[in-house]
């Protein structure tokens, strides 16, 4: 490096503080409230036993982490296959969290909670 050239000043940033709220005092992230509204869509195949546990599965993670701040749509793609094309539905079940951004595509029945909080932003993935 020339000696002549000077590097310039370091910015020291504030110290990041941690809001309490989800797992472990985590805001959901990319969310500035705790009263963010999920939104999302639940894509099925019919009356199938993976499907009918892909519903049981969302619906009780949301009753216990998202208790009135969630929107839950359920859409079998045999009854409603536009919807499926317009989402680009390749493998059911699918869960897609619309809202709040970013948006996330969950494949399968939802039965491993721990990776169900991490898709919709809840938790952060363990290191």
């Amino acid at each position: 490096m020339n000696a002549n050239m000077k590097m310039p000043p370091k910015k020291s940033s504030p110290a990041r503080k941690r809001k309490p709220g989800l797992a472990g005092g985590l805001e959901p992230l990319g969310s500035s409230s705790r009263e963010t509204k999920y939104v999302l869509r639940l894509f099925v195949s019919g009356s199938t036993a993976k499907s009918a546990l892909a519903i049981e599965n969302i619906k009780r993670i949301c009753e216990q982490h998202l208790k009135n701040l969630y929107d839950l749509e359920v859409i079998d793609i045999y009854q409603q296959p536009n919807l499926a094309r317009d989402e680009q539905i390749v493998a059911v079940p699918t869960l897609i969290k619309r809202s709040p951004l970013p948006l996330r595509r969950l494949i399968g029945d939802l039965s491993n909670p721990k990776k169900v909080l991490i898709g919709l932003d809840l938790r952060m993935p363990e290191e």
